[in-house]
């Protein structure tokens, strides 16, 4: 099993995941041109793709899915209500909506070998979900995009073996920046997005001996950088009360426009 970030940012977010013999996007936020050269570097076609999960609609989730759709024909899975605004947008272009497949959060379904598991996140979208995927007994999470978390959110993230997790925003740099005030409260609030330190503090709430690798993304431009969500994220599992410290585990930064590293399972 693997998991890769081919982009992950407020400007745009496409992580792969597959078997030797599935291999699926979540999300496809970035150009066409992005994704199949993301693709090529692990050694695939798009044409391979047997599916797109998308977490929400949200431009820098969906703003690559129209090409992609058009030229492979690749179901999209995603939330009924997230399926509908999907439908809706015009920049995505002519498709043929029988592509698109619903799924309910809490509602297990296969894409090939891997078995996905979307759950509920909070959000300012339509039904946003973020998704766990399992292939035998390896299981991954991309989980982006939350206000806040608690114990559901905690509870489906139990026993990864990898995981992608939104480190958002640095709280003081948002907060003496140069967003307006509507969208500051915006990104603060319980359907807004996950910070640097509370992205730390949900770790400490699912590290486990088999998490081995860890992705922080879906970083703020404009309210944050790598190293301080790096090292912010560590001092939080450092000072938490677990067993654990942040050296017992591989964490790095998913970037904006460069891939992670491949992480094999």
């Amino acid at each position: 099993m693997r998991l890769v970030s081919i982009a992950s940012g407020s400007s745009g977010n496409c992580i792969y995941v597959g078997s030797d013999n599935t291999h699926i996007l979540v999300d496809a936020g970035i150009s066409n041109k992005r994704i199949e050269q993301g693709l090529q570097e692990i050694g695939l076609k798009g044409s391979e793709l047997a599916g797109v999960v998308i977490t929400h609609e949200h431009s820098d989730h969906v703003k690559g899915l129209g090409v992609l759709a058009r030229k492979y024909e690749i179901p999209i899975y995603g939330t009924q209500e997230t399926l509908e605004e999907i439908a809706g947008m015009k920049s995505l272009g002519a498709y043929s909506r029988e592509l698109l497949k619903p799924i309910c959060p809490d509602v297990e379904f296969a894409i090939g070998d891997l078995e996905l598991q979307p759950f509920s996140i909070d959000h300012d979208a339509a039904n946003p979900v973020a998704y766990r995927v399992q292939h035998e007994k390896k299981s991954v999470a991309v989980a982006t995009d939350m206000g806040h978390y608690d114990q559901y959110v905690i509870d489906h993230l139990q026993g990864l073996n990898a995981l992608l997790l939104e480190s958002n925003h640095d709280v003081n740099m948002l907060e003496t920046g140069p967003y307006p005030y509507y969208l500051k409260r915006r990104i603060l609030g319980d359907h807004g997005h996950l910070s640097n330190e509370n992205a730390g503090r949900l770790l400490n709430c699912i590290l486990h001996d088999n998490i081995k690798q860890i992705l922080l993304g879906h970083l703020s431009k404009e309210n944050n950088y790598e190293a301080l969500a790096y090292e912010t994220v560590k001092l939080e599992i450092d000072q938490g009360e677990n067993p654990y410290k942040s050296s017992d585990f591989s964490i790095a930064v998913a970037k904006r426009d460069e891939m992670s590293q491949i992480i094999n399972l």
